[in-house]
């Protein structure tokens, strides 16, 4: 299980450490890809095939299904972890998450966001103060 929040900064190469203490669960390959609220998904390769399998049981006759699939598969990076730890964020995908040379790792349990710092700071900021609010309307 992915937990947490981590601060890390992108080098001149687009690469960027795993947090430590997720780089035994994500093993050594991840897929990277667009995620919502101009994140990043990050999760294993198991993960996201079990994703995939979601996805594909709703039907493409629907506009907005196939609007987010053409976004989430076409995006969709796997992306090796080196033996310093560290993984290498397309360029497309850093432009898509608006990512600058800080960023912020957060665990949301079976997959991992990388988010700009500065972005993942005013989002937090902005649903904290409606915390209790969104746990009542989850099911």
């Amino acid at each position: 299980m992915l937990l947490g929040e981590f601060m890390h900064t992108v080098d001149a190469k687009g690469r960027v450490f795993l947090p430590a203490k997720w780089r035994t669960e994500l093993s050594d390959e991840v897929v990277v890809t667009a995620g919502q609220e101009r994140c990043l998904f990050v999760m294993t390769t198991q993960r996201f095939e079990q994703r995939a399998e979601h996805l594909q049981q709703h039907s493409s006759d629907r506009k907005a299904n196939r609007d987010y699939n053409r976004l989430f598969f076409s995006s969709a990076s796997e992306e090796a972890i080196d033996k310093s730890g560290r993984m290498s964020i397309p360029a497309g995908l850093r432009q898509y998450a608006e990512l600058g040379k800080e960023v912020a790792f957060i665990g949301v349990s079976d997959r991992a966001e990388i988010w700009d710092r500065d972005a993942w700071l005013h989002y937090k900021e902005g649903v904290e103060s409606e915390y209790e609010a969104i746990a009542e309307q989850l099911d």
